[in-house]
């Protein structure tokens, strides 16, 4: 796993500390899932009590697909009953794409999921996680009343003081109201921006009436420099981005319970509960699905910015993950289409190694090796 290291560094030393960044690659409209896999396992990485159902079956479910506004909708299964000491059914998708550093990512939402024992997530990963870094630009627990941003690294990363290889990592509280929950919503959404470079990882949040004008009318292009302070800032001072994090690879999911909102002292601080290790799970997993009418993304749209031309396909081999730049497409994953999650390139996969299909070039190549056996051990120590 530490191949990936010295290559990736090698690999983003041409990348310009200040380009214009150019739209790469956009997930919207009715088409928004293509470009995706579906995890298709239950979570073995954060011991959460769901099963991360495959693309046909998401789709049978209605747990993955275009509303009539042209919005995503990745959601908890909230109609089935669930007998005791089984899991509930979500969604859990990966972009078949990794990004460079360079690259910004905007993503617009008019709903993110929440309620009792409800964790969602929006973040980054490398092809090899843990190794390779992982950005949290939306994750919350429970009834949290703001997001939470955060970093994962290496040993060797720090942020005043605080070592990003141990347990909740490199974490900062949004301080600027209606991040999460039905504040949130109640504001009619909103925006995050993240810039990952070699001047560091900046995340702003906007709700929606503060989304600027230069970025809610952006095409083509954006200009961060526009954007005023952000709510979380990763310095390289004590941090080199490009060490730390290999080209990243897009989540998102919704996981119940688990090792941060099902822990008792965790669960109790919002949702009460009496105290003991299974209150999470007793109170909201089993049983009628009532308690999940609120646990749905409702996604706009996600846009990648780059200044460099490239993304990146991962294959997986003998042990070994290739990444290697995508084959020239389109930027925009919006058109028209069938209104569900299936979408004709993409395949289920019940690894979460990012294993990846598609037409590459022989060009800018680097092998990592992977740990398959440490996905499946590795849990963050959420604190």
């Amino acid at each position: 796993m530490r191949l990936a290291i010295p290559l990736a560094s090698a690999l983003f030393a041409a990348a310009p500390a200040h380009a214009a960044y150019n739209l790469v690659k956009e997930y919207s409209g009715t088409n928004f899932f293509d470009g995706w896999e579906f995890y298709g396992n239950y979570d073995n990485l954060t011991n959460g009590d769901v099963t991360y159902v495959d693309q046909a079956n998401a789709t049978a479910s209605k747990l993955a697909f275009v509303n009539e506004a042209g919005h995503a909708i990745i959601k908890v299964d909230d109609t089935s009953f669930v007998p005791y000491n089984e899991k509930r059914n979500s969604v859990r998708i990966e972009t078949k794409d990794y990004f460079p550093l360079g690259t910004v990512l905007v993503f617009d939402a008019t709903h993110l999921p929440f309620g009792c024992s409800v964790w969602p997530s929006f973040w980054t990963k490398g092809p090899n996680w843990p190794e390779g870094g992982e950005i949290d630009i939306i994750e919350a627990v429970n009834l949290m009343p703001a997001n939470q941003m955060a970093i994962h690294t290496s040993t060797g990363c720090t942020q005043s003081g605080t070592d990003c290889s141990q347990g909740a990592g490199c974490t900062v509280g949004e301080k600027a109201a209606n991040s999460y929950g039905s504040a949130f919503a109640s504001a009619g959404g909103g925006v995050w921006a993240t810039q990952f470079d070699t001047t560091g990882i900046n995340i702003w949040f906007w709700s929606r009436k503060d989304v600027p004008s230069s970025l809610s009318s952006a095409t083509d292009s954006v200009d961060p420099s526009s954007w005023g302070t952000p709510s979380a800032q990763y310095s390289t001072s004590t941090c080199d981005v490009s060490k730390f994090f290999t080209p990243q690879q897009l989540v998102i999911d919704i996981a119940l319970c688990g090792d941060w909102a099902g822990q008792a002292n965790v669960y109790q601080q919002t949702c009460n509960g009496d105290g003991s290790a299974t209150a999470c799970y007793i109170d909201n997993v089993i049983n009628n699905g009532t308690n999940y009418a609120d646990a749905f993304f409702e996604i706009s749209y996600l846009k990648a910015y780059s200044s460099s031309a490239d993304t990146f396909v991962a294959t997986v081999s003998a042990g070994t993950t290739v990444l290697a730049t995508a084959a020239p497409e389109s930027t925009s994953a919006a058109g028209t289409g069938t209104k569900t999650g299936s979408a004709a390139d993409s395949s289920s996969t019940g690894s979460g190694s990012g294993s990846g299909n598609g037409a590459v070039s022989n060009t800018r190549n680097y092998v990592a090796v992977a740990a398959a056996g440490l996905l499946s051990l590795f849990t963050w120590a959420m604190m």
